[in-house]
């Protein structure tokens, strides 16, 4: 029976073991594309990063079971554990803190192009005024997944940029153009631009 470990001896456990480090990195880049933590200091060690991050999903009522799994769980199953907690991040839509988060790296026009709403009923939902519609907080969140992927290897300009540049494997369409006309995640335009951005970090996902 694996001994039950803390969270600050689990997180070295974690980076000392490459699958279960790249799986506990995208959680930790999800976490904060949604908001739950706020963005890495300039020395800020990835050690301490993953450990906000799960203690953030913790308190957001986020993955709690696979969180728990993983204080007692086998080194070897540790990656899979660390897999199915990002996993629960992309079924987790979490507006309250996503519209600060996405605004401060899009911008107020941009996200509200993205997301298909107003400026005016942008500053509704971020302030807390209005309640988001379940159909935008799913947008918003698919935003938040595809910021996510794209900040390994873009500054914030540059993921601005990417939205709105023409990609070949879009045929020639940029991101933004196929996140139109009230989408939904699991539209056909949507789910390509997460799989272009996704692409970004397929070499991680196959160490």
């Amino acid at each position: 029976m694996a001994a039950v470990r803390s969270t600050s001896s689990l997180v070295p456990l974690l980076l000392s073991q490459p699958a279960a480090a790249w799986q506990a990195v995208r959680v930790t880049t999800r976490a904060e594309a949604m908001g739950l933590i706020g963005p890495p200091a300039e020395r800020a060690r990835m050690m301490d990063l993953i450990g906000e991050a799960f203690e953030a999903l913790e308190q957001a009522g986020i993955a709690r079971r696979e969180l728990a799994g993983l204080a007692s769980a086998e080194p070897d199953h540790l990656a899979a554990i660390v897999a199915r907690v990002a996993d629960a991040l992309e079924a987790s839509p979490h507006p309250r803190t996503e519209w600060g988060a996405l605004t401060a790296r899009l911008g107020d026009d941009l996200l509200a192009r993205l997301c298909q709403v107003s400026l005016s009923s942008l500053t509704r939902y971020a302030g807390g005024v209005r309640d988001t519609p379940d159909a935008v907080a799913h947008r918003l969140h698919h935003v938040a997944l595809v910021v996510a992927d794209l900040a390994g290897s873009y500054n914030d300009r540059g993921i601005r940029r990417w939205f709105d540049r023409p990609r070949p494997q879009l045929d020639d369409a940029s991101p933004a153009s196929l996140l139109a006309s009230s989408w939904d995640p699991d539209d056909a335009g949507p789910r390509r631009v997460a799989e272009l951005a996704a692409a970004l970090i397929g070499a991680g996902a196959a160490t």
